[in-house]
């Protein structure tokens, strides 16, 4: 059964996720100010103080409703704040949820940092929440996150064409990917750990 505690903080050796609060605007705004180009592809852009104000009062807001849980990612490594990740579109009734929202400021990327928070958040959603299908999506002209969702596991479902507006202005196609709760027990934890085990 999904239930929404009030502080729910994932941790491993590299990562601590814990809840998004209205004070953290201090450690992602200079991501905000300093590079908007991380929000190309998303749908909404918190570029800006202004922006990035709004982005955290909706996602709090969202989790007040249950109907989102965002984090603040905590890269232990290096000691700093990385970025931000959350489940969305959460369905009690289905047992699904999906997984995204997901950004890093430019020298976390491709550091694994990812790979270690995705391990985290499926872990919760699978072996806590007990969900069957966890989704991910993507602008399907984002190569570099599609690359990383295959690479964590995810199957391919297909496009949905001109399915959404963007916040910046016209439409955009997404690509749609999924784990089932029987991929991640049968072989998507175990190979994604051993990913993180060797970065």
């Amino acid at each position: 059964m999904i239930t929404f505690p009030q502080n729910i903080v994932l941790e491993n050796e590299r990562a601590v996720l814990r809840p998004l609060q209205k004070g953290d605007i201090e450690f992602l705004l200079p991501y905000a100010i300093n590079e908007p180009d991380t929000w190309k592809y998303s749908l909404t852009s918190p570029a800006g103080e202004t922006g990035m104000k709004e982005y955290i009062r909706k996602a709090i807001e969202q989790r007040e409703q249950k109907k989102e849980y965002a984090f603040i990612v905590f890269d232990k490594s290096i000691n700093a704040y990385a970025g931000s990740t959350r489940f969305y579109d959460i369905q009690l009734n289905n047992l699904t949820t999906q997984l995204g929202y997901t950004w890093y400021g430019k020298k976390f990327r491709r550091s694994g940092l990812n790979r270690h928070c995705k391990l985290l958040m499926l872990t919760y959603a699978f072996e806590i929440w007990g969900i069957e299908r966890v989704e991910f999506r993507a602008d399907a002209r984002n190569e570099e996150s599609i690359k990383a969702m295959k690479s964590i596991g995810c199957t391919v479902e297909g496009i949905l064409r001109s399915n959404t507006v963007i916040d910046s202005g016209g439409r955009r196609s997404s690509i749609v990917l999924s784990i089932l709760k029987d991929e991640w027990f049968d072989h998507v934890k175990e190979n994604l750990i051993k990913k993180t085990d060797s970065i």
